[in-house]
């Protein structure tokens, strides 16, 4: 429960320091412990089981999807047994009938779980996903070998990675380790996750979705081993009617919840310019394709997409074999394990950050027909400061230091009192406070010529950019009652 406030407000004279982006020492301990000898053992384990297709075997014990999922299940419950037994670990789970397309006959689909529980938010949620499915080129063949090393046993065996790693901290927030299944036969292993999670009324502040990190090659030769691309949504999927024209008149078809989520995962990625970098695309997905993203961007939930800058056709989704001297096929051999090594720790980063973080608050922005600005919020729980960023209508990204930051302190009453760091030089600024509710009021600040982004931080552990515009909160959108968009 968020205390109470004592009605103190204090605009402070002293500057604003920078914004730290700078990664802690905990960050580079964490991203450190990523083992490259580890996900190259997890990788050779799960193509041993000769295919993962979500129509093969599952009674084999040693081949097929069956067998796959139990391995997971139980690599997990070991992991869990080393922190005390901080998993729960389950298989969320669905008979999906045919499709008519890529489910033939009423098939089992199952992913292996693993849910680290929040010590003071259990129902605040960050999912890191991949699809532990594999296919050749017939996307029926669930015979055939398919081992799918990079599609994707590489996001697989990076999740297994994560979750050794950080099983050994306690985080405030929910961390759920997720290997999804039938993904190449129309992701439904997400719709199955999507949906418990909607069932189990979590609050979901990102998800990412890891499909192939393991390779730095494209099949034309052009290769990039210094970025990962992010793909997240503009528009959002869960949009109506009503918001839809709200954005048409005011803005914020950059600025979906996702679309910030990707702008933090690459300041995040240049906090350690050594490391793995980013590059935003933006976009839901690859033209003319989709990834498991996208079942819980139906639900308003922010999520992106990582995965490798240059993609090799020649080895993905193809049946074993060689022609004309090019040898085709998604087998172990054509990965790049340096590359999937530092790919692993900027998910370790990121997990760390945000499981450490607030959910961001939802900013609203009233500047309507005034020569000032009154921004507003409700606190939220875990957060001891509030940054508000400001950028012109026309810029794509966030400054890197904020515009003014207003911190709580909690007295000896255990009620807290506020104040305001400023680097912009307003004519005046004036703070209430209201029960939860924190309200600011920026002298001369023209609203119509500025986008308001604010992120809720636990001490130097800051949230995403939630922005002030229609669908720029972290939440999923309020529909209508009787309204079935």
């Amino acid at each position: 429960m968020i205390k109470r406030f004592a009605l103190t407000a204090a605009l402070l004279s002293t500057p604003l320091a920078a914004d730290d982006h700078s990664a802690t020492s905990a960050d580079d301990a964490l991203a450190s412990e990523v083992s490259e000898e580890r996900l190259r053992s997890d990788m050779d384990k799960i193509v041993s089981f000769g295919t993962r297709h979500t129509l093969s075997t599952q009674t084999d014990p040693n081949r097929g999807v069956g067998a796959a999922v139990n391995w997971a299940l139980d690599e997990f419950r070991r992991i869990g047994a080393t922190c005390n037994d901080c998993f729960e670990v389950t298989s969320v789970e669905r008979v999906i009938e045919p499709d008519g397309r890529r489910i033939p006959e009423p098939t089992l689909v199952r992913n292996a779980v693993a849910i680290q529980w929040g010590s003071e938010r259990s129902k605040e949620v960050i999912i890191v996903q991949g699809h532990y499915d594999s296919r050749v080129t017939d996307p029926l063949n669930g015979t055939d070998d398919a081992p799918g090393a990079n599609d994707d046993g590489s996001g697989s065996v990076m999740i297994l990675e994560a979750s050794r790693i950080l099983s050994q901290e306690q985080y405030p927030s929910t961390i759920i380790y997720a290997l999804l299944t039938g993904e190449e036969q129309g992701l439904y292993g997400a719709r199955i996750l999507a949906d418990w999670v909607e069932e189990q009324g979590m609050t979901v502040k990102a998800v990412l979705n890891n499909d192939m990190i393991g390779n730095s090659c494209g099949s034309d030769g052009y290769c990039d081993a210094a970025n990962v691309r992010v793909f997240s949504e503009g528009l959002r999927a869960d949009s109506t009617e009503r918001l839809r024209a709200r954005q048409r008149r005011f803005g914020g078809e950059n600025d979906s919840p996702s679309r910030n989520l990707s702008r933090w995962l690459d300041n995040l990625a240049a906090d350690n310019p050594e490391g793995m970098q980013v590059r935003q695309i933006w976009r839901t997905d690859r033209m003319g394709r989709g990834g498991d993203q996208i079942p819980f961007l139906d639900k308003g939930y922010p999520a992106v997409r990582i995965t490798v800058s240059v993609e090799d056709y020649d080895h993905q989704h193809q049946d074993l074999r060689t022609e004309d001297g090019v040898k085709y096929g998604d087998t172990v051999d054509e990965l790049d394990f340096d590359y999937l090594t530092r790919a692993s720790q900027l998910n370790v980063r990121a997990l760390h950050k945000l499981a450490m973080s607030p959910v961001p608050p939802e900013l609203g922005a009233d500047a309507i027909v005034k020569t000032f600005t009154e921004l507003s919020w409700d606190a939220v729980a875990g957060s001891n400061a509030y940054r508000i960023f400001m950028r012109p209508t026309d810029a794509s990204y966030w400054p890197e230091s904020a515009a003014f930051t207003v911190k709580q302190t909690a007295n000896q009453t255990g009620e807290y009192t506020y104040g305001i760091n400023s680097k912009v030089d307003f004519e005046q600024v004036a703070m209430t406070i209201a029960g939860d509710k924190i309200s600011v009021k920026l002298s001369g600040v023209r609203g119509d010529d500025w986008f308001f982004g604010i992120t809720a931080c636990n001490g130097d552990y800051c949230s995403p950019v939630s922005t002030a515009v229609p669908g720029g909160a972290f939440r999923p959108v309020v529909k209508p009652e009787g309204d079935s968009e």
